[in-house]
């Protein structure tokens, strides 16, 4: 056998053992894929690997609960210049608000002022009728039902220790005494939280994790004092839900029905996202899904301190408490009681319910003002100034375009 034989015969025998190598590994990913796919309705880890980072569609791939809508809803006036009553230079850089708002992913684009719709615009595939995903949007819902129940004498106090309802954390520390539901629903409790884009980090725990209960009982961990530092932490809201399902004997997405949903006149009905169909606890960290003009309600309701239709929703303290821009009651002057709080020369104080991949209520008390704004992602605009920015423009335009 000559040389050159030879190295074809090496050649061959290399690339044969490349080739099983390569065809070993893919079926080894492959088994590791399809165990992950079939074990992710109760593994964390599972659901993390199938389904990479979270989507506005998540809601198609989790189990969810029903929020009824009411028998009659409430629909919006429409104001001067509907739907297009913005204008169009609001935004400085972008001369087509439109074309702007279509460029960067948005999904809905909502301006009510004076309890008037004069801006309503869909895009990317997206309609009135078009279910949308709130992410953290929920915080704000959460804390509201929160004002409600307290109102309501289902819970004592916002400065109730958290162990009244969650006697079983004691357990694991006694210093969870010193937490109280204040300290939650501002994010300073001092628990630990470790943003990780891992399968093991917290942000993917309390977002995938089958049993949600069950992670925020055993796996909440107390690091610092309460009270003193801001540190936006998902377990939070995770208690606050185990809270309103004790101290309201509800589940809390029927509780959000009874006191918030129905009360608002939402057009459509909703859904909660569940951590599992088996463990059925609500994602209270991210989980309302409902149409982008049943979302802008609740900036309404906020708008007019609790008040809707002529009815004392949430008691009109509670709604002050949780919006002012103060860090008088708690460390940070930027996020009160699920809601972030900003203030601008010419718009004065004002705030937001704010969600990932760019959902966001603004509130503007002063200019009697919601905008709403949801997307696929957030794209290249800074929301929070663009928004501003569009405020302020309404205001200097007194509202009439």
């Amino acid at each position: 056998m000559d040389k050159s034989e030879t190295r074809s015969q090496r050649l061959k025998r290399r690339i044969r053992i490349f080739t099983w190598t390569l065809a070993i590994l893919l079926v080894g990913v492959g088994a590791v894929y399809l165990a992950a796919w079939l074990g992710k309705d109760y593994s964390t880890a599972a659901r993390a690997l199938v389904w990479g980072d979270s989507a506005v569609d998540d809601y198609t791939r989790f189990a969810s609960r029903q929020i009824d809508a009411p028998a009659a809803s409430f629909h919006y006036e429409r104001g001067h210049g509907y739907p297009d009553g913005l204008p169009d230079t609001a935004v400085p850089g972008h001369p087509d608000l439109t074309v702007m708002l279509a460029a960067n992913k948005t999904t809905a684009f909502i301006a009510i002022q004076d309890d008037r719709l004069i801006y309503e615009r869909y895009f990317n595939g997206y309609n009135r009728y078009a279910t949308e995903t709130s992410f953290s949007i929920s915080k704000s819902f959460n804390s509201a039902m929160l004002g409600r129940a307290i109102a309501d004498h289902r819970i004592g106090s916002i400065d109730d220790p958290i162990t009244r309802y969650l006697p079983e954390l004691l357990q694991h520390d006694p210093r969870f005494a010193q937490i109280t539901i204040r300290h939650l629903v501002s994010m300073s409790s001092g628990l630990r939280y470790v943003e990780s884009g891992t399968p093991w980090g917290d942000d993917a725990k309390t977002y995938y994790a089958p049993d949600l209960r069950k992670l925020a009982l055993e796996e909440s961990e107390i690091v610092e004092p309460p009270g003193q530092r801001f540190h936006y932490n998902n377990f939070n809201p995770l208690l606050i839900g185990l809270i309103l399902e004790r101290a309201t004997g509800k589940r809390v997405a029927d509780y959000l029905a009874e006191v918030i949903w129905k009360p608002l006149g939402a057009e459509g009905a909703a859904t909660w996202s569940l951590d599992s169909t088996w463990s059925g606890f609500e994602k209270m960290e991210s989980g309302i899904n409902a149409r982008a003009i049943d979302f802008v309600k609740l900036g309404s309701l906020y708008l007019h301190r609790g008040a809707w239709r002529g009815k004392q929703v949430i008691p009109a303290e509670w709604v002050d408490q949780s919006t002012r821009y103060t860090n008088e009651t708690d460390p940070a002057l930027k996020y009160q009681y699920g809601w972030w709080t900003f203030h601008r020369e010419g718009l004065g104080d004002y705030y937001a319910a704010i969600g990932n991949k760019g959902q966001y209520v603004f509130v503007f008390p002063q200019q009697r003002l919601v905008i709403l704004r949801q997307g696929i992602e957030r794209g290249s605009i800074d929301w929070p100034k663009a928004i501003s920015d569009i405020a302020l423009a309404v205001s200097g335009h007194g509202g009439q375009h």
